[in-house]
């Protein structure tokens, strides 16, 4: 379940080195709240699991601005080490569910 997420060949490998799911009891699209370790040394707090119109997605953690839009607090650099870094917790989430 925890492998290497590297963004391109010969980059510094970053590994998600622990998942940990809490699941949303209440009706609505939200269905995780997930931190993730990175190499054991950094963690990652309030990552949502969605339920969206194409299936599960995270959304990373954010904050709410003075003009009441929404802004990142964290996140991947590039899409392929978002989409490595959301198949991961996506996993974490279904093998949590059984």
């Amino acid at each position: 379940m925890l492998e290497d997420i590297n963004a391109k060949e010969g980059a510094i490998h970053m590994q998600i080195t622990d998942i940990r799911v809490r699941k949303v009891d209440k009706e609505g699209k939200m269905k995780a709240i997930v931190s993730i370790t990175v190499d054991n040394e950094f963690v990652i707090h309030d990552i949502k699991v969605i339920d969206g119109d194409k299936g599960l997605f995270i959304a990373m953690t954010s904050k709410k601005t003075i003009d009441g839009e929404y802004r990142d607090i964290a996140h991947p650099i590039n899409s392929d080490t978002r989409e490595r870094m959301q198949q991961k917790i996506i996993e974490a989430y279904i093998a949590a569910e059984e």
